[in-house]
């Protein structure tokens, strides 16, 4: 058994241990990338809905604030989609 792990070892080449590092690089990337904007866009849209709980004829203006916070906020995790996308076809 440790004959045959040993040559599966020496079969691994360095292009071979890169390749595995572009895939965990980019699976780390998208994976705490999207946390931030999750929880972000989340705490944005429960204070939103809590003002307009409490104000509802404010709602047309916490709605249109709102939706454009997340955007701004989802950005983040598009640039880190970004950075996956080149760390998988371009390094």
């Amino acid at each position: 058994m440790l004959q045959e792990a040993s040559t599966a070892a020496a079969g691994i080449s360095g292009a071979d241990l890169a390749v595995a590092a572009k895939y965990i690089a980019a699976g780390l990337c998208m994976g705490i990338g999207a946390i931030g904007p999750a929880v972000g866009e989340g705490i944005a849209a429960a204070h939103a809905l809590d003002g307009m709980a409490r104000q509802p004829e404010m709602q047309g203006a916490l709605l249109r604030t709102m939706v454009l916070g997340q955007a701004i906020t989802e950005s983040t995790g598009i640039y880190s989609l970004l950075v996956a996308i080149v760390l998988l076809f371009v390094v």
